[in-house]
């Protein structure tokens, strides 16, 4: 257990000067407040808060932020109000403490409306002071090194939760320790199989290769010294979750992942790094396309490094970075490297760039309304890799890796993005397809004739630019939508002899209201769309004569969610009749799993689960909030993709697991690899998400399997 002395001795190695009485003061008042409580390991409480200071200490942060630290539960967990904290510790700490409250209190895991507020409060609390962003790092790291005391459901929801939001987030802070730790953590709750398989073939691996691990590192050292250039060297394995995801994305084993190890020598100025790399070029052969300078273009949070892959001894593929001392200092501690909160001290400019992203997320956060195209946009904006490309005027443009010449188009000009006919990269012309490259000088040519077109979401990666094309697309498909529901509904009221002129005059009177729209226009919009069918509005525009005739007083009902039918699968919709439900074959979603619906004009609705790839580019006005009818119980198919040592025996095994789990085998498909891994392929019927939690952790449990997922048709 950390003790407020090692919290202390570690701010006076970076803080010799610092008054700690604030943060002595802190502790105090966090042990009497915290007093008898516990944690789930049966430690007093006040060991979190100690443990979670102590990490903000490594940090080397201000005391501000180390008191804050000791104090973050204490609005939440105890009667402490933040009146009384910022009477006792200043104003900066009672509303750090405060902001750490407002994002513990979220919760990311739930329905998209919900979860897109959820990240707009968190982006709200943290644009306000980031140190309160700092603070609740160090608290989700040190409960993520006691997540063992919870129950493994929860395991799994804080895990992902850390996986999706807070890794991403340590990324742009540069906290690259951080992020590493938090992702490894998360990997080994969440595909605990996998990470003990994996743990343990790397450790084997690395145990054999500490040979050529010096062997490298002297050879590296002696060509350096033969040139003049001081450096260290070092050679470190990579984390285990980046070599997982590159398992995953590549479709390889661990055999063919050659750059387990990554090498890193560090000088003292930039010059000469740039001749170190020059070194290393001239002993071992470059690989083509694998070399990165990132310190002539930092990354966003300031990361800034060589590198490169080489041919190294034995034929093998290695991974070289090259850095002088304070870039291996920003890249291990990122913000916390070079910006202390210290009384009087401004923030540089330069250092402020770090925070563009911040900046760019408040701006998503305020003109985002639609939930699905905000989560997007931080998704795509904010947690993914970054390319540097050029205009012809030589000004340098950032992007989301993969991004294409429709989102440089639209990074210059919206204009310019819905005109865009063609770009050339390099001199050359290129599809709009392609994906920009590190380096690239990118041209846009526009031509009043070209508009954006539904295709092109599938191929823009910037919030910006989809936001701007789903936007064009509404406007143009509202027209037609409006166009079409009028012919619609004048064909249903010529059949019923209802006179729909007059009914256009009288701008649908109750009729709108009783729909819900604002206006007559909005309610054809959505006939043209297929949300409502004319039917409907005949029928209440009959039933409301029909009661004026007798003039009775209308009874107000209370609209409950229908049922419809044989093809209802067991889905509720409010609000609507007549309509046909599918569920999804691309996801295959069962009850418990988060769904939305989808309209398809002459088809009904399709429900797809939340995170189906395929509801990503469909658009946004014809999705429709659904729910599971939990009364109704029927058997679900999913398809589960089960990996597995090739044996005898294995398919009778796992098949066993499965009816042990009392789910049914719909089919199966089984194949076998040269490397000794067998691929089955099954579709199994479930009654609930729950139930199939069930079935997959039956498999996990068979001797010899590597890995179970469940996944969507191909």
């Amino acid at each position: 257990m950390i003790r407020i002395n090692d919290i202390l001795d570690q701010v006076n190695s970076y803080m010799p000067d610092a008054d700690t009485s604030l943060i002595q003061k802190a502790y105090v008042y966090s042990a009497k407040v915290h007093a008898g409580q516990t944690r789930l390991s049966g430690e007093p409480y006040l060991s979190h808060p100690l443990a979670t200071a102590f990490i903000l200490a490594q940090l080397k942060l201000d005391v501000a932020s180390i008191a804050a630290g000791l104090l973050h539960d204490t609005i939440e967990d105890t009667l402490a109000t933040f009146e009384e904290l910022q009477e006792l510790f200043g104003t900066d700490v009672a509303e750090i403490v405060e902001g750490v409250t407002k994002i513990s209190q979220i919760e990311f895991q739930s329905k998209i409306h919900k979860q897109a507020e959820n990240i707009r409060k968190m982006i709200l609390a943290m644009s306000k002071d980031i140190r309160v962003l700092l603070v609740k790092l160090a608290d989700r790291l040190h409960n993520m090194r006691t997540l063992n005391f919870q129950r493994e459901e929860k395991q799994v929801k804080i895990a992902r939760e850390t996986l999706d939001i807070y890794a991403p987030l340590a990324s742009r802070l540069g906290i690259d320790w951080i992020k590493r730790e938090l992702e490894d953590l998360s990997f080994q709750y969440m595909y605990p199989v996998e990470y003990e398989a994996l743990s343990r073939d790397v450790e084997a691996r690395l145990g054999k290769r500490k040979v050529y691990v010096e062997e490298v590192k002297e050879i590296i050292s002696r060509k350096m010294a033969e040139y003049g250039l001081s450096c260290r060297v070092l050679g470190r394995p990579k984390h285990l979750f980046s070599i997982f995801r590159k398992m995953r994305r590549r479709n390889v084993t661990l055999d063919e992942i050659y750059d387990l190890i990554a090498f890193r020598i560090i000088l003292n100025t930039p010059k000469e790094c740039y001749e170190a790399l020059g070194i290393v070029h001239s002993v071992w052969k470059p690989v083509p396309g694998r070399f990165k300078d990132y310190i002539s273009l930092p990354k966003a949070n300031m990361y800034q490094s060589l590198h490169t892959t080489v041919i190294g001894p034995y034929g093998e593929r290695m991974e070289i970075q090259i850095r002088t001392e304070e870039m291996d200092k920003i890249a291990s501690e990122g913000i916390a490297a070079h910006w202390l909160y210290k009384e009087g001290k401004v923030v540089q400019k330069e250092q402020a760039k770090q925070f563009d992203w911040l900046t760019q997320l408040m701006e998503w956060q305020k003109e985002l309304e639609d939930p699905r195209e905000f989560l997007e946009s931080v998704r795509m904006d904010l947690f993914s890799n970054e390319v540097y490309v050029l205009t012809p005027d030589g000004d340098i443009k950032e992007f989301p890796s993969g991004a294409t010449p429709i989102d440089f188009a639209y990074a210059i000009h919206t204009e310019v993005g819905h005109h865009c006919a063609g770009a050339k990269v390099n001199g050359r012309m290129v599809p709009l397809k392609y994906e920009l490259q590190n380096g690239d000088v990118v041209e846009i040519i526009t031509s009043k004739h070209h508009v954006p077109s539904r295709d092109w979401l599938k191929i823009a990666k910037t919030g910006r630019a989809r936001a701007r094309i789903r936007q064009w697309i509404k406007t143009e498909e509202r027209e037609k939508s409006l166009v079409l529901g009028r012919e619609l509904c004048a064909r249903e009221f010529r059949k019923h002899r209802l006179d729909f002129n007059e009914f256009v005059k009288s701008g649908g009177g109750d009729i709108v209201a009783a729909f819900s729209f604002k206006s007559l226009e909005d309610l054809l919009i959505a006939v043209g769309y297929g949300k409502i069918s004319p039917t409907q509005i005949v029928g209440k525009l009959v039933r409301a004569d029909a009661k004026d005739d007798q003039d009775e007083q209308p009874e107000i009902v209370q609209e409950e969610p229908r049922k419809h039918g044989a093809g209802s699968q067991g889905v509720l919709i409010h609000g609507h009749d007549d309509i046909m439900i599918h569920l999804a074959k691309c996801c295959t979603p069962v009850p418990g799993d988060d769904v939305v619906g989808y309209i398809t004009r002459g088809r009904g609705i399709t429900v797809h689960r939340t995170n189906c790839p395929n509801i990503v580019n469909l658009d946004p006005e014809r999705q429709i909030e659904v729910k599971w009818d939990i009364t109704k119980e029927s058997g679900y198919p999913v398809r589960l993709a089960v990996t597995t040592t090739d044996q005898k025996g294995m398919l009778a095994a796992v098949s066993n697991a499965i009816s042990a789990a009392e789910a049914n085998i719909m089919e199966a498909k089984v194949t076998t690899s040269p490397d000794l891994r067998a691929s089955f392929t099954f579709t199994v019927e479930a009654s609930d998400a729950s139930h199939l939690r069930r079935v997959m952790a039956g498999v996990r449990k068979v001797d010899g399997v590597l890995k179970v997922e469940r996944i969507n048709a191909s």
